[in-house]
């Protein structure tokens, strides 16, 4: 991430700092961005949590954790070391009014040594059922008013369980904080190849003009992990797919692909145009659903010779759980721009690789003129890799050397590795360093995330109502249930398979 400037002093707050997410990605994240020398100045962080720490030891568990990890090759001892410095951590539960007279007392002591001129920075980054009260508590103390210095508050996904607690949620922001104070972070906003998706639509003028209902045939997101829920069963149990991966990171993408061109680079006219997208998702009816949206649970299967367990016999997992792994559907966007457009989107666990992508499908050629020749050659093909091996590959006929006119399809890539020894900036990175700098562009706006609620409301209702729904087993190391095939109406149509072999489309794949 390359930018000379450095957002103003601040403290930031981590709520839950002793956790997997503060250790594995945000402090890391905040040592990247003070190795390209894009913190503040002043900038303090403190850590809470119910762990018994001084200032000393969560330094010295944080710089080790730096020194084992990805950053310990490219970073001297002495840039470790003059980093934690900034770090300090209170013990103290979050949910307990007598703990936060402390608190206020050590925020105070951190704004004037590092002359943060009341600027704060509070990442609540702890279980969603934990946010109410610790909002409530920071808007008691006035840690919401911007009289003197910004106060803004991060919260991670999920933003509610269903529409009902995200509309509670969003009131009990709103209740302390503007919206404009409030950044909804889903770190898929966050990546590269994320933002790519609007760099290669609207500044270029081969693309632009076909991206329509007149010139593509489909569109097909994958969101796949070749993991399971490691040790996440428990909360995994009370998530599924459905809630942890489309209402956000799936229907996010979805809105970036399918969003009208913004009237600026700007957070509420690109986000604007998202909404947009949103409100236009053709609501789905109970015979849409069972018929449009497929669901699945991985099973036991045999992985190179390892035993994998299914998922019912997961640590924390019901053993009659109906929590879906698996989710693939069919919709619709009704607008000029996608009338009769179908989306096709899925995510799953345990499946062969790991990897997401959109594949823009082309309308095939209107006069099929070399299908007398061989077999006629699939349709054109656009697709942006998000991850891993992030890149850009366009599928196109070509004619094989010889007599006759035998077409092949080949490919034309870029991958971004091609640019050299460039790093790809983490997510968190990019949304911490905005987030500091006022910029809520890759963050979720209230009135989106709500709008996504009301799209998956009608499949929970269904799911949890009609003992009837099916829920499909698929074997782990598969690409889920057979039935998610029978979401194209054409029998010549199916899903894209990434990797089926290292050298398919020249894109490398973990297998």
């Amino acid at each position: 991430m390359k930018s000379n400037i450095k957002p103003n002093n601040c403290v930031l707050v981590i709520f839950g700092a002793s956790g997997d997410l503060s250790q594995r990605k945000l402090i890391p994240a905040l040592f990247e961005l003070f190795k390209q020398k894009l913190l503040p100045e002043g900038l303090a962080v403190l850590g809470t949590g119910r762990t018994m720490m001084s200032h000393d030891e969560f330094r010295s568990k944080m710089a080790l954790r730096l020194h084992s990890g990805e950053t310990a090759t490219a970073a001297p001892a002495e840039h470790i070391d003059n980093f934690v410095k900034r770090l300090y951590y209170l013990r103290m539960d979050s949910l307990s009014e007598d703990h936060y007279p402390i608190f206020k007392k050590q925020l105070n002591d951190l704004n004037v040594t590092f002359r943060a001129h009341n600027n704060y920075l509070f990442y609540l980054a702890m279980p969603p059922l934990m946010y109410e009260p610790i909002i409530r508590f920071l808007g008691a103390l006035e840690f919401n008013v911007e009289t003197n210095g910004f106060k803004r508050i991060i919260i991670e996904k999920p933003f509610g369980y269903d529409l009902e607690s995200g509309r509670r949620l969003n009131q009990t922001l709103h209740e302390v904080f503007a919206e404009d104070q409030i950044y909804r972070i889903d770190h898929y906003l966050g990546k590269e190849t994320v933002q790519n998706i609007l760099v290669t639509r609207f500044s270029n003028g081969i693309f632009e003009p076909l991206w329509n209902r007149n010139y593509i045939h489909h569109v097909e997101i994958t969101s796949a992990e070749s993991l399971g829920v490691e040790n996440r069963g428990g909360y995994y149990d009370g998530a599924g797919a459905l809630r942890d991966m489309v209402q956000n990171h799936l229907l996010q993408m979805v809105g970036l692909t399918a969003m009208e061109p913004p009237s600026a680079l700007e957070s509420n006219a690109i986000r604007n145009e998202v909404l947009k997208v949103f409100l236009a998702l053709r609501p789905l009816e109970e015979k849409d659903i069972k018929r449009n949206v497929i669901r699945g649970q991985y099973t036991t299967s045999v992985i190179g010779g390892r035993q994998i367990y299914g998922y019912r016999d997961e640590t924390g997992v019901n053993p009659q759980s109906r929590t879906e792994t698996f989710v693939a559907m069919k919709f619709y966007i009704d607008n000029r721009r996608w009338s009769g457009v179908p989306f096709y989107i899925r995510t799953g666990k345990r499946l062969p690789t790991r990897v997401t992508e959109i594949v823009i499908h082309f309308m095939p050629a209107v006069h099929q003129l070399f299908s007398r020749n061989n077999a006629i050659p699939v349709a054109n093909q656009l697709i942006l890799r998000i991850q891993p091996d992030e890149g850009i590959l366009l599928k196109f006929g070509m004619k094989v050397p010889g007599a006759g006119f035998n077409v092949q399809n080949v490919n034309m890539d870029f991958h971004y590795r091609d640019l050299g020894p460039m790093r790809l900036p983490d997510a968190y990175e990019r949304l911490l360093y905005d987030a500091m700098s006022g910029d809520s562009t890759l963050y979720a706006r209230a009135d989106a995330v709500e709008a996504a609620w009301e799209f998956v409301s009608p499949i929970q209702h269904v799911w949890n109502n009609d003992p009837d729904c099916k829920i499909y087993g698929y074997p782990a190391g598969t690409w889920g249930p057979a039935a998610a095939n029978q979401l194209f109406d054409d029998k010549n149509l199916s899903w894209r398979y990434p990797c089926k072999n290292l050298t398919d489309d020249g894109l490398f794949c973990e297998l």
